[in-house]
């Protein structure tokens, strides 16, 4: 398993890459990563943790896409930036999988450049996985495609329910349409639609029809289907609201507890690293022909590390062949 990792992606890059991918490295030896990006910076982080392994190679690239630069644009500008390389050398076969904790426009956009679509497939589409009172559900897409057609997102529950079948162990996923209601006339025009294809579908059997917003943390449903912009919105407004009711709730808690203070805060501490995203590492991009896993901008070690994992899960699962048994004749 070869990784294109970008080193120069993230928030707080290079170091955290170069942390993870030496703890992801070390825990599997069958893994193997380049680094790509700054290679005298590199290199000399790389001297400074007194690291060496054939298995860690570096590759330079020239410049980096910022995460305040407009995707388009800074890949133009820059097309051996360190993202565009990443994805050049999975277009090569001289890497099974990229992972970015970078300008997620631009790593989606880099992609799509390549053109590289696994057969059957219309539009890639981002998976995440959002924990629910019932475990986990998985919501696509989530800012990869914000004008998607009513086959795209068909395609989305296709692919979604295998996710959530091979690699989350969810033995029947059942499917749902995020809606502004449970009715089968409500929506726009995408949505009724789209409702109306999943219900004549081969995934008709499976499909709850459409969920609410107040559904999707009820685990209403398995998977989760949506546009790009809904489903971004849909996943930052469920990162604020998690990280104001953790402190809300532990700053009312601790305050009024007398004793056991220590215990009490441990656990405040377990609940919110049990739902952390460095937990899940990244989402994948679905629909692409290879693997490409999408860290958050302020991924630690432990995300690059995580999301390094999950690539190698991601392959020896083979779920590109299940997508495209489902989808090559589509």
């Amino acid at each position: 398993m070869r990784v294109a990792l970008d080193a120069m992606g993230g928030d707080d890059a290079p170091q955290p890459n170069i942390d993870g991918a030496i703890a992801a490295l070390e825990a599997d030896s069958g893994l193997e990563v380049v680094l790509v990006g700054d290679e005298p910076q590199l290199q000399a982080l790389l001297s400074a943790r007194g690291f060496r392994s054939e298995r860690l190679q570096v590759l330079a690239s020239e410049g980096f896409v910022g995460m305040d630069e407009k995707p388009a644009e800074a890949l133009r500008k820059k097309p051996r930036s360190s993202i565009a390389v990443c994805w050049g050398l999975m277009a090569e076969h001289q890497a099974d999988a990229v992972v970015s904790a970078g300008n997620t426009g631009a790593v989606v956009a880099a992609g799509l450049r390549t053109r590289l679509f696994l057969k059957g497939v219309k539009r890639p589409g981002i998976a995440v996985v959002l924990p629910t009172l019932r475990g986990q559900s998985v919501l696509m897409d989530v800012g990869a495609n914000p004008a998607a057609r009513p086959e795209h997102l068909y395609q989305y529950g296709v692919m979604g329910s295998i996710y959530a079948h091979d690699v989350m162990g969810i033995e029947r996923p059942r499917i749902g349409l995020m809606n502004i209601g449970s009715e089968d006339t409500k929506g726009n025009d995408l949505y009724r639609e789209t409702h109306r294809l999943l219900q004549s579908s081969a995934l008709g059997d499976r499909y709850v029809g459409n969920v609410e917003g107040r559904g999707l943390y009820q685990g209403e449903a398995d998977v989760l289907i949506c546009e790009g912009f809904v489903g971004n919105v849909v996943l930052k407004v469920s990162e604020g609201m998690a990280e104001f009711m953790m402190k809300s709730v532990a700053r009312e808690l601790l305050g009024r507890l007398t004793g056991e203070r220590d215990a009490a805060a441990a656990a405040l501490d377990d609940l919110a690293r049990r739902y952390q995203y460095s937990t899940f590492g990244g989402a994948p991009l679905l629909g692409i022909d290879g693997i490409c896993i999408i860290c958050h901008g302020s991924s630690d070690a432990v995300t690059i590390s995580n999301a390094l994992r999950v690539a190698t899960t991601f392959k020896d699962r083979r779920i590109n062949a299940r997508i495209m048994d489902e989808l090559g004749g589509s």
